[in-house]
């Protein structure tokens, strides 16, 4: 088997077998297969697209190129929940201990920020003592005893996928679904979950700024998942404006103990509610949506989420102190406030302007290698649909200087639009796409 045959047969239209993709992954990922080789490869896909075989070919191969986390010890149906990414997108920590309060076991493996999306790790650090690395013996015991634990992906899973992402993004491939869907999927299939909930955002600081293609996004992950035997639903969200009203990574774990208190920003919560119905419905211990959200407004009154969030901080060596005490937390010094322009209502929030203005005042990475300052961020008090007055203030800036505040409230400024009119709500679950509806198309289709 050679290379070049594999990029000229992909190159005319033709589709390459299994053997011929675990062939092109292994050797690019054991460094006998250029870049320039393999960038031919992902240019011929990206013209001509990947079937459905090849897809889940190449993603179990990326899977498969690594260490796979095994957890066949845990006890019950483990549920993980991703995001495709968003701005004060804090959802997994809500809606992971308002599950795992119900019994579900959640074995969660995540990420970082890069660019304007924030990263769980990041926030969870602003934790003091927090940790989020420990064995994977350790791991699933926490999961066996408090039914939740969370820590970083290790550089050892699916390393294929970490290196052939970065040679897409430098040679103008990353936006092909099948690329990005294998590239999310080959992760969450080697961390283990038996059923997923993908929450895949859409909008101006979402990755996928069109819902159709983030609904093509979103189909693409559950055949994925039904072919690679994961019982997987998709869940679309929008991600036009931030979500809540906290974004900076201390600002959001505030947010977060906000809402297992009950006290959440209706918006976050209504996401929130409807990803964690859908884990409980996966994790079966809920057969409907509305048996589910009535479990989990149960388990937010009587303060067991809480207490579930109080446990797992315990756990994992952090200060559950900032349950109560949130000055433990940190927040920058310098404050500017935001004021509106003109009276009106507010009809724009453009979230990618305010993942920017996050990433400008530190509490975002542009390189991964970049230090995040978890004390800086950003607080709404109007957002979109709200009668402001003209000089109303509509949000605040904390920073690590009176420099950065005021660049970072221009930013944010120029995020907000108004209008003489009043708006309509935002739809905030656009649609949810399970794996029956999938399965149902094929059965159509070729049967």
């Amino acid at each position: 088997m050679r290379m070049v045959d594999l990029i000229q047969k992909k190159r005319d239209g033709y589709s390459l077998s299994e053997e011929e993709i675990q062939y092109i992954v292994d050797g690019y990922t054991n460094d006998a297969i250029p870049d320039y080789q393999m960038s031919a490869f992902l240019m011929s896909g990206y013209f001509n697209g990947f079937n459905d075989e090849e897809t889940i070919a190449l993603t179990m191969a990326m899977a498969n190129s690594g260490e796979r986390l095994d957890l066949s010890a845990v006890k019950g149906i483990t549920v993980d929940k991703h995001s495709t990414g968003g701005v004060g997108d804090k959802t997994s920590l809500i809606v992971c201990p308002m599950v795992a309060s119900l019994g579900v076991p959640i074995a969660k493996m995540s990420g970082r920020g890069l660019g304007h999306t924030g990263g769980t790790l990041d926030k969870l650090e602003s934790i003091p003592g927090f940790n989020v690395s420990m064995s994977a013996e350790n791991f699933i015991r926490q999961v066996n005893d408090i039914h939740f634990a969370l820590i970083g992906q290790t550089a050892d899973l699916a390393p294929a996928d970490k290196k052939i992402y970065a040679l897409r993004d430098v040679t103008a491939t990353v936006d092909n679904m099948s690329l990005i869907a294998s590239s999310i999927m080959s992760k969450k299939i080697a961390s283990g979950a038996e059923r997923i909930v993908l929450d895949v955002k859409t909008g101006s600081g979402a990755f996928m700024k069109d819902e159709e293609d983030a609904i093509s996004l979103a189909r693409e992950m559950v055949n994925i998942g039904k072919l690679a035997d994961r019982n997987v639903t998709a869940i679309i969200t929008d991600m036009n404006q931030p979500l809540g009203k906290a974004v900076g990574n201390a600002l959001e774990i505030r947010e977060v103990i906000d809402s297992l208190k009950g006290n959440g920003p209706e918006d976050l919560m209504e996401v929130c509610m409807t990803l964690a119905s859908h884990m409980l419905i996966l994790g079966e211990k809920a057969e409907t949506p509305e048996e589910a959200e009535t479990l989990l407004a149960e388990t937010i009154a009587n303060g067991k989420a809480l207490e579930k969030f109080r446990e797992f901080i315990e756990a994992q060596g952090g200060d559950s102190a900032v349950i109560e005490q949130y000055e433990l937390l940190p927040l920058a010094p310098a404050r500017k406030e935001v004021t509106a322009r003109e009276s009106g209502y507010i009809c724009s929030l453009q979230a990618g302007q305010i993942g920017m203005a996050e990433t400008r005042l530190g509490g975002g990475r542009l390189n991964k290698t970049d230090q995040v300052d978890h004390s800086v961020g950003v607080y709404f008090y109007k957002k979109f649909g709200n009668y402001v007055e003209k000089g109303d203030k509509v949000a605040v800036i904390y920073a690590r200087d009176e420099q950065s505040a005021e660049e970072a409230s221009s930013i944010v400024d120029n995020a907000y639009d108004y209008s003489e009119n009043k708006v309509g709500k935002i739809e905030l679950v656009k649609r949810v796409i399970r794996q029956e509806e999938i399965v149902d198309e094929y059965n159509r289709k070729y049967n």
